[in-house]
């Protein structure tokens, strides 16, 4: 998705995980998006490039869909829909 798709989803669920070190990122990621339904939409907001690597690659083998990133000032929103 682009950027424009990005800013038009309806987000269930935000975590900021900006300054926290590995493997917190991933971990508070995969409890937040344990709790939200089928097809819901996680932004991950976060701060620097190994906990986004983290999280994406924890996304693919939690089969969990990766749509897109925003790069915000200072930080980055990554998009993930919960596919099971």
């Amino acid at each position: 998705m682009d950027e424009d798709e990005l800013k038009t989803l309806k987000i269930d669920k935000v975590v900021d995980v900006r300054g926290s070190a590995y493997p917190g990122p991933q971990l508070t990621a995969r409890r937040s998006i344990s709790t939200m339904p089928k097809d819901g939409i996680m932004e991950v907001i976060l701060s620097n490039e190994i906990a986004e690597q983290d999280i994406l690659f924890w996304a693919n083998v939690a089969d969990h869909e990766y749509l897109g990133s925003i790069d915000y000032q200072g930080y980055r929103g990554i998009f993930v829909r919960k596919c099971n």
